[in-house]
């Protein structure tokens, strides 16, 4: 395992810790309003916290971005955070939840470690080695008919400027596919694109700690990964479709009639 990849592990398992004691007494813990059904908890912190000591004691000279500590130093190191993706998820006792840390090495994607600490399930890249989930190595499927396709999506869920397109691209893939799906935590919907669990993938508005670690992983399981107009601005827009080579296409097909310009202007 490369050693950066390592470290990054290691904080991953922190934040899963605190994460799970966290389960027992969720009645108990102090939870913030950030934005329109957008939640931060006190867990929330402490997992960022254990992350950015752990990355910044092995690193210090490494510039960190994290959703609820924002943006911290300048390098050309840079680890994109998110300590607990499907906030709302956890604080619901719904078990679909994980921890993000994506490493960016002067703007390329190197490093990525998603860690779901319910199942105990650690999805790691390193970017021109593999992707894996736990010890197996990781391949997108092989499915080849959009029809037969298990798809996974997420809903907007605060910023509501875009729902009109958004809802024409779910109206016309819902008879297309075998199924969509949206448990509610990106970072674990794109882990799966690459384990091969969904076929494709897509989403709008997302920020990048939450697709940073998942879209190297989609990568290097051989899988595709585009903005909605097909380019590579996803980190910008936060627009993003991925999916094994054939599903990706006959998915951006059908989404690409459906951009508007709202989309086209999303900032993460």
């Amino acid at each position: 395992m490369h050693p950066m990849l390592n470290i990054a592990v290691k904080a991953a398992r922190r934040a899963g810790s605190i994460i799970n004691r966290a389960t027992q007494n969720l009645d108990l813990l102090t939870v913030q309003r950030k934005g329109e059904h957008d939640y931060v908890s006190e867990v929330d912190k402490m997992a960022e916290q254990a992350i950015v000591e752990t990355l910044l004691e092995a690193y210090p000279d490494h510039a960190i971005l994290a959703e609820e500590g924002g943006a911290q130093g300048e390098s050309e190191y840079v680890w994109i955070i998110d300590p607990l993706d499907g906030t709302t998820n956890f604080l619901h006792g719904f078990p679909q939840f994980a921890v993000s840390i994506g490493l960016q090495h002067k703007g390329v994607l190197s490093q990525a470690v998603i860690f779901d600490p319910t199942r105990n399930e650690l999805y790691t890249a390193t970017r021109g080695r593999g992707a894996y989930l736990n010890d197996r190595r990781l391949r997108v499927s092989k499915q080849t008919r959009l029809e037969d396709a298990l798809i996974g999506t997420g809903f907007p869920y605060s910023d509501f400027s875009f729902m009109e397109a958004y809802m024409k691209m779910f109206q016309e893939l819902m008879p297309k596919t075998a199924g969509l799906r949206r448990p509610g935590a990106a970072s674990l919907d794109l882990a799966y694109v690459a384990a091969g669990r969904y076929d494709g993938f897509w989403e709008a508005g997302l920020k990048q700690w939450d697709m940073a670690a998942g879209v190297l992983l989609i990568q290097e399981s051989g899988g595709l990964v585009a903005d909605f107009d097909g380019g590579e601005n996803y980190m910008a827009t936060g627009n993003v479709i991925g999916g094994n080579p054939k599903i990706f296409s006959q998915l951006l097909q059908v989404i690409q009639p459906h951009m508007t310009e709202r989309l086209r202007t999303l900032a993460p």
